[in-house]
Formats: C-alpha cells, structure tokens, sequence
C-alpha cells in the first residue's frame, strides 16, 4: 500500500468537524481525535447532533444530556468534555433568550408545536444545533459551565477546541451550509443573524472538516464527492482519516504463490502444516487457500483506494482496525495513533 501523504498539523484548528459515510466509524474516529487533542493538554468538548447517542456508547458512560459532561482528564491537564445537542432543546432555549416565553415554551412543546418547528424547517433545526456547537467554541474562559482558574485554556476561551461528530457525508454540506439552509425561511431577524454568525465559524481558517472513510468502493467514492461537495461552498478541508486498515498476514512468497494452481497450493500447504507439527486434511487446505486468496483480493483493493485517496491531494491518516473493538481501551490506541502519525 502506498504510504500515506503526510498529516497536516490539526492541532492547530479550533474547531474540528468530522464526517463520513454511515458505518466507517465517523463516531469512533472523532471521539479519538478528541481525546488526542486532550492527551495534548487541551481542554476539549466532543459534541454529536444526530440523537443516536453514540459517544455514551463509545466511552461507556451514561446516556448524555442537554449539560456538558467530562469524560476524562488526562495525566497532562487536559480534559474531554462531551455534550449531546436536542433540537427541541435548542429551541426552547432559543425562544427563551430571544422572546422570554419561559412557561409558554413548555406548553408549545406539549402540544407538538416544537416537533413541527424542527421537522418542518430543517434549515432552522440546523441552525439551532449548530448553535450549541458556536456557543460552546467561542465561550469565553470562565464562562458557563467553567471555572475562571481552568487550565490549559489559551486566548481566554473556555474550550482550547471543539470536534463535532457531524452528520453523514449525503447530509453534511446541507447542514454546514446553514445560510443556504434558512434563505427561504428567514430573511432578517435572531435566525438569520445566528446564521450569519455561524457561517463566519464554519468558514474560518480555524475551523477544519475531516472526512473518515473506508479502503471500500463506495466509502472512497462517497467521501471524495464530499470533499469536492463541501470544498464547493467554501469550508477548509482537513484530512482524510482511513479507518480499519487491515495489515497483511502474508508475505511476498505467499502472494506469488496464492497465484499458482491449486495443486501446488495444496503440496505446499500440507508440507508447511506438517513441518509445524500439524496433520493437513484437504478440508484444512482447501479453507487456507479459499481465506489465503480473500485476504490477498481484500489487500489489492485497498492498495487500489488507497492510490485514489492518494490523488484526492488531501493530508491522508490510517488507522489500524482494532480487534478487540473500541472495547478495553480502543478509543486511546486510535487516540496515540493519531498523536504518533505526527497530527497534532
């Protein structure tokens, strides 16, 4: 496999949006990335907007709520803080803080008014998720939900940076894009102005959209529309995070061989099995050449992605599949990875 263009420096983004096609691990490759950047000594709030709970399930804590909550705090001062944005949440606090309604809020979510409010302008809802995530990266140090003696906080924020576990590639340009999202909705007024203030955060330099993807046709394919998708309505690219890469089991020799027929296959199996110690029966060899020839046609495809991420011209990261799971420590091993391959 080629080896990966070298990492740009993401450590020095502030906010850090990450997407992917659903099932490449968008979730697990951005709670690693955020607790990277803790390991750094940052203080760091991860934040997923779909409702699906996916960082409880990564680091194995309870359901998240509307507050921000800890995570870890890592042995050189940096923290990772976490938050599971509600649309209806949102809104209510929004209509809060722009109209005072106080109770009135609760008795519109009573009769199904703020379900209508998100569903029936998803442009809005986005604004209101994204909300959160604005509010939360340009907080000031000592803020709400802070300490005014926290450490490791730089320029007077409360958070060093911010990663969003952003929507799936086919949603993400429609959400980022948030101007776009409310132009037939709202015109003037606290939406259209949040917008606009959004819109300056998505497209400052700081900010950054990784995308997470596959060594598979249609994660490859899928992610580098996005990245031409999300490059066409002016947001900075990060990098292209490869998830599961899996490392080949077998040598050169074996490859050359796995070519040849099966008889000399066969005779050079049962003389390797039997040199080990162990008795060859032909249903043992005919399932090592079938699994010997998988994994060399699962190898060749990944080279073959690999060299189109390559020319795709974006700083490229692998990951390496864990295989135990993300279970007993696997978030942290994709975390020093990401340290080790010279990211941060």
């Amino acid at each position: 496999m080629p080896s990966p263009a070298p990492s740009t420096d993401l450590g020095a983004a502030r906010l850090h949006i990450v997407t992917g096609k659903g099932g490449v691990g968008k979730t697990t490759v951005a709670s690693a990335l955020a607790l990277a950047l803790a390991a750094t000594g940052k203080r760091v709030l991860v934040v997923e907007v779909e409702g699906r709970q996916g960082l409880s399930q990564t680091f194995d804590v309870a359901p998240l709520g509307t507050d921000e909550v800890k995570l870890v705090t890592h042995p050189s001062g940096g923290e990772l803080w976490a938050l599971s944005v509600d649309a209806k949440v949102a809104l209510l606090e929004y209509l809060q803080l722009f109209y005072k309604l106080g109770r009135a809020g609760s008795a519109l979510e009573k009769i199904g008014a703020i379900d209508f409010a998100t569903t029936i302008a998803p442009g809005v809802r986005d604004v209101l998720l994204i909300g959160k995530v604005y509010e939360a990266a340009g907080r000031p140090q000592g803020g709400r939900g802070g300490s005014k003696a926290t450490k490791g906080t730089k320029g007077g924020l409360h958070y060093d940076a911010v990663v969003l576990d952003a929507p799936p590639t086919g949603r993400a340009v429609r959400f980022l894009n948030v101007n776009a999202g409310v132009a037939d909705v709202a015109k003037m007024g606290p939406i259209k102005s949040q917008a606009d203030s959004i819109t300056r955060m998505l497209h400052d330099s700081r900010t950054l959209v990784h995308m997470v993807t596959l060594l598979e046709e249609m994660p490859v394919q899928e992610s580098l529309d996005g990245l031409r998708d999300l490059e066409a309505v002016g947001l900075h690219l990060g990098a292209i995070l490869v998830n599961q890469i899996r490392e080949s089991h077998l040598t050169p020799a074996h490859l050359t061989a796995l070519q040849g027929s099966d008889d000399d296959l066969d005779a050079l199996l049962r003389t390797e099995l039997t040199t080990a110690g162990l008795r060859p029966t032909n249903p043992m060899v005919k399932g090592l050449i079938s699994e010997g020839r998988d994994h060399a046609q699962r190898l060749e495809l990944q080279d073959e992605m690999a060299r189109e991420i390559a020319d795709a011209g974006r700083p490229v990261i692998e990951l390496p599949a864990l295989v135990g799971g993300i279970e007993g420590g696997g978030i942290a091993v994709l975390a020093d990875e990401l340290i080790e391959q010279g990211a941060l």
